[in-house]
């Protein structure tokens, strides 16, 4: 278990470019989060009535919430 803090740390690039670089799947949209967020650190989804909270972590990565 030894690096894995500096392991965790290179993942998240390493994922960001790939995500980058491959088309998006068809049939689906592709958005931003600086689009979706506008410059917020959460928002609120309604989906089937019910609402969510999409939020950005002090890390950067997202949860969701009901």
């Amino acid at each position: 278990m030894q690096n894995d803090k500096s392991a965790s740390q290179s993942e998240p690039a390493m994922v960001k470019d790939a995500a980058a670089d491959a088309p998006a799947i068809q049939g689906s949209r592709r958005v931003s989060s600086a689009d979706l967020f506008g410059g917020a650190r959460e928002i609120e989804i309604e989906h089937n009535g019910r609402r969510y909270l999409l939020r950005i972590t002090q890390t950067g990565k997202l949860i969701l919430t009901a």
